[in-house]
């Protein structure tokens, strides 16, 4: 193999691509199944040691405006995140469409179609289009690389950020992926003083931007052209793909030859040329589209056929399923194409295996402690708000402790409403990335309520759930209760260990009785992170700086 060739992941194609195409910063937040875009970048920064730099933020948000005051000082940078983390970075990402990017700004958003790691099912795309933002999909790691590498000559040509939308296969299939040379560092000067007008959205400047911005998707879409296809046959058949839709189609170019016969537009980059959408309805009868994983395609081109005889089969005719990802079993069955007779009669009789906390794990004995604890207070139905991260397990059996989980940091904004609605004892229950992530806040906000609420943090010290990541701040959660108004005697810290139990049981319960807030700290190390030696390594990294 070429030593410009490599076998890599697709996040990991996204990681070189970058570094390849001169980036100075990498940013972001970790969630499943984007984390190995940083975690790529971040090693192949460590191994140059050329004055570049990865740091994860505390949330997406603070990642997202990370890498804008990158690319306003002339650097290229990219920020990284699953697609309910974009939910969190929507403030600055919505603005920055107004603001548009100086150095290249690149966000990588991971979406996970059927909720592999995840509590929905959003599609990026539709956030880049209510942004007005240019974004681009590639279907496989040499897409990848080659869409993230020209993203950032892109985003500076139309001193635009630029989205590259993932999916779960996306990111986590392998291919052969060629590289180019690696450029140096880009540099392109800080923005200068008149451009003030263009980065400061006071009502004035923005409504001028808003207006620019909509005039252009015309031209953003002519420049897509580049990437999106239209290819014709006499069949009057068409197939749109994009993403994995598009993979799989080729995949199946090779096994069932006679599907060489429909037109095919291959979509890669939005927004869309209309002229390819009029083309396409013009010259087929019947369309079927392969997207993941809403039927935003499928939808406009519906739409631009009412009233015509063309028809449009997808999600929304049941030709596919309307929710999940799709597999090449869908495509076949939606061209009405059979099972090769080996895949017709495998079977996968295999036993259902849920997730479960791992064994040793301290969040085990933590909800041990409030349940007896809750017990021990007369409460029989008992009530915790849960959150997202590795202690969600309390949800399942034999623990049976967590009764509600939304997203994160909802967990003690939950609590805390409900405590001020008359609900006692109110109990929130998140990890100490999730924590400072955005917990912090209410916590905060509900020092001096004069409620029954309690504010559990499980602090193993490290972002566990999506790969024992270093988390921002460390052993700092008793400073920043102090800082936020609690009393000594409120901010309780135990170690959750089996030999613990009585005592944290005693612990929990007088905070359950409590008439004002309570800060309970459950603090004991991930015994994976442990196990891997991630915390000796975090040690030495600290003693380095």
């Amino acid at each position: 193999m070429d030593q410009k060739q490599f076998l890599a992941l697709g996040n990991e194609a996204a990681a070189m691509a970058a570094i390849d195409a001169g980036l100075y910063g990498f940013f972001g937040y970790p969630g499943t199944p984007s984390t190995e875009v940083f975690e790529a970048g971040e090693a192949l920064i460590e191994n140059m040691n050329d004055g570049r730099t990865a740091k994860w933020g505390p949330n997406e948000k603070v990642g997202y405006e990370m890498a804008l005051g990158c690319s306003y000082v002339g650097k290229r940078s990219i920020c990284t995140m699953k697609h309910v983390g974009l939910n969190v970075a929507m403030d600055p990402f919505i603005s920055s469409a107004l603001t548009g990017a100086n150095g290249g700004l690149v966000l990588l958003v991971a979406d996970d179609p059927s909720m592999h790691s995840s509590q929905n099912e959003q599609d990026s795309r539709v956030l880049a289009q209510f942004a007005m933002m240019p974004c681009l999909e590639p279907s496989n790691p040499q897409e990848v690389y080659d869409m993230t590498y020209a993203a950032f000559d892109l985003s500076e040509k139309l001193n635009m950020p630029i989205m590259i939308r993932m999916t779960t296969r996306t990111s986590h299939s392998r291919g052969i992926v060629n590289r180019n040379e690696t450029r140096p560092i880009a540099e392109r000067g800080m923005q200068s003083i008149e451009s003030k007008t263009q980065w400061v959205l006071m009502p004035q400047n923005a409504r001028v931007r808003n207006r620019d911005l909509r005039a252009r998707q015309v031209d953003f879409a002519q420049e897509n052209n580049t990437f999106n296809s239209l290819c014709s046959k006499p069949s009057r058949k068409a197939v749109v793909t994009s993403g994995m839709g598009k993979a799989y189609f080729e995949q199946l170019l090779i096994e069932e030859p006679s599907v060489a016969d429909y037109s095919r537009l291959d979509i890669k980059a939005y927004p869309i040329d209309e002229k390819l959408i009029n083309d396409l309805l013009a010259n087929n009868d019947e369309i079927i589209v392969f997207e993941e994983s809403y039927p935003m395609l499928e939808d406009r081109l519906i739409d631009k056929a009412y009233g015509s005889e063309v028809k449009i089969r997808g999600r929304r005719d049941e030709a596919l399923t309307i929710d999940g990802e799709l597999t090449p079993k869908k495509l076949r069955m939606a061209l009405d194409l059979p099972l090769p007779k080996a895949k017709a009669e495998a079977t996968m009789d295999l036993a259902i295996r849920p997730p479960k906390l791992c064994d040793g794990c301290g969040h085990a004995d933590a909800f041990l402690a409030l349940k007896e604890a809750y017990k021990l207070n007369g409460n029989e139905d008992q009530r915790v708000f849960g959150d997202i991260g590795c202690y969600t397990l309390g949800y399942s059996e034999p623990y049976n402790a967590i009764h509600a989980t939304i997203e994160m940091g909802g967990s003690f904004g939950m609590a805390y409403g409900a405590a001020m609605s008359g609900h006692a004892p109110s109990v929130g229950v998140l990890g100490d990335s999730t924590f400072f992530h955005s917990g912090i806040n209410i916590m905060t906000a509900a020092a001096d309520c004069k409620k029954n609420v309690n504010f559990i943090i499980m602090d193993n010290r490290i972002t566990a759930m999506t790969g024992q990541q270093q988390t921002v701040v460390m052993n700092r959660i008793e400073d920043t209760a102090r800082a936020a108004g609690y009393p000594e005697e409120d901010i309780i810290t135990m170690t959750p260990l089996k030999k613990n139990h009585e005592e944290n049981v005693a612990k929990c319960l007088a905070a359950l009785q409590k008439p004002t807030p309570t800060v309970l700290i459950f603090r004991r190390d991930c015994i994976e992170a442990m196990r891997k030696g991630y915390y000796k390594k975090i040690a030495a990294k600290k003693e380095e700086k």
